[in-house]
């Protein structure tokens, strides 16, 4: 196994990514599917899980999910031998960045962590993370649906276990369509002309907000558009930011920016947040995880805001992306892995952890929970009385396949900015933005020792 540094920054210009990694060289035939749960220890390991559990001891968990809390005190009820430490990181981002140093400096990492699906892969390749496949972890597939599952089962192992998913969504605000005459757009021709219609009539109203600094929302969006400009094999990446679907993307979202027709305001912020309650922004695509946000971030929006189905480019059969969403793992340096893993299988499996998650307004990856009928059946009261749960488990269920992040996703995304971003900025062509963040995505992968293509 050969070793690799990454050296360089995951914010551009400023911090050091300070992981020593091993990266695995392994053939595709290895590296397209997760373990399967064929160790031969996998049945006498699970034994060692409740082992683990009844014994008990003391884990470390970091993550910044608003359900944290409430989940382990439910755990330590059910397994009260154990004691579990929540550190709350605040942001995938700071999150990413702590372990990557706990992880360099050999001691610091907790047992447990959350990582957005994007970030897995780099941990992977860095040997961060344990794989969970010898503790009979494959036999949990049928539990996840597809998407998630497959962020976790890659390069031949079980990485994790899915905490939630991010199908895309419309999601609109009926009050600003009503006032302005709309209809709720199902291409994306439809979504642009939306867009000139209600700025036209005030130009203090947007049809959304893009800044061309998410790199999250623009890669869900290639994503969507069918693009594939990412792909992995062992230590080969191969990128491509002319294919089709993310020329598709550009030139649609070329229209919006370079008329005015998308609000400047980042996202996360005070302002972003009045102009969703107050419905100056009219519309956000973005994942499923969404409605929760909204309630708690812009009460004052209550009862004006509604979802749909993503808009299409061709006005047929719907297709999907996820935004976001995240998985939880063990980490290399955890001192008890079984406990670890049994707190972890605990989280993300059981029914008791699940249905607090989701009283906190998360949106699930486990099956039962988004074909169950009072899950398809809520009546959100903050959208009018939707059954908005019955639009996101569509939208889960269109996701397109064969999508991959680039193996340094964290470095990509604190460059998008300064690449695509300054084409917003500019005014200039969104796709000449793409190549930029292309070539110096190349330059990045091939010093730290990738074949780039």
């Amino acid at each position: 196994m050969r070793k690799r540094t990454l050296a360089r920054g995951i914010a551009a210009g400023s911090i050091a990514l300070l992981v020593g990694a091993g990266l695995a060289a392994c053939s595709s035939s290895e590296d397209d599917g997760g373990g399967s749960g064929g160790d031969g220890n996998a049945g006498a390991n699970a034994d060692a899980i409740e082992a683990a559990l009844e014994e008990g001891g003391e884990l470390t968990y970091w993550t910044w999910t608003p359900s944290a809390e409430a989940q382990v005190e439910a755990f330590e009820k059910a397994y009260p031998n154990v004691d579990v430490t929540v550190v709350n990181t605040a942001s995938a981002n700071d999150n990413n960045l702590k372990l990557q140093n706990a992880l360099a400096a050999g001691s610091g990492a907790p047992d447990v962590v959350q990582l957005e699906y994007q970030s897995l892969p780099q941990f992977i390749l860095t040997e961060g993370l344990l794989d969970l496949t010898e503790y009979g972890f494959g036999d949990l597939e049928d539990l996840y649906t597809p998407g998630p599952w497959s962020a976790i089962a890659q390069q031949g192992g079980i990485w994790g276990l899915p905490q939630d998913s991010g199908p895309m969504a419309l999601f609109y605000n009926q009050a600003t369509f009503d006032k302005f005459g709309l209809e709720v757009p199902t291409t994306w021709d439809e979504f642009v002309e939306a867009g000139r219609t209600l700025h036209e009539a005030d130009p203090d109203y947007y049809i959304t907000n893009d800044s061309g600094t998410d790199a999250g929302l623009g890669t869900s969006l290639i994503w969507q558009a069918g693009g594939r400009p990412f792909q992995a094999d062992g230590e080969t990446v191969t990128i491509n930011l002319e294919d089709e679907g993310t020329q598709q993307w550009a030139n649609t979202w070329d229209a919006l920016v370079q008329e005015e027709l998308v609000s400047t305001i980042s996202g996360w912020t005070d302002e972003w947040y009045a102009g969703l309650a107050n419905g100056t922004i009219a519309t956000l695509p973005i994942g499923a995880w969404m409605p929760g946000v909204l309630e708690s971030g812009a009460p004052d929006g209550a009862g004006d805001w509604r979802v749909a189905p993503m808009p299409t480019y061709d006005g047929g059969e719907a297709t999907n992306s996820e935004n976001g969403g995240s998985a939880e793992a063990v980490t290399s340096q955890s001192q008890n892995p079984a406990l670890a893993a049994g707190f972890l299988k605990w989280l993300n499996s059981s029914e008791e952890s699940i249905e607090v998650f989701l009283s906190k307004g998360g949106f699930p990856a486990t099956v039962n929970e988004l074909n169950s009928d009072d899950f398809l059946n809520y009546e959100s009261e903050y959208f009018g009385g939707q059954q908005i749960n019955k639009v996101l488990v569509d939208a889960a269920n269109s996701v397109s396949t064969g999508w991959q992040y680039l193996p340094w996703q964290s470095y990509a995304n604190s460059i998008y900015a300064d690449t695509v971003g300054a084409a917003y900025l500019n005014k200039t062509s969104i796709a000449d933005g793409l190549a930029q963040w292309g070539e110096q995505n190349k330059a990045y992968g091939s010093e730290q020792g990738f074949t780039v293509e």
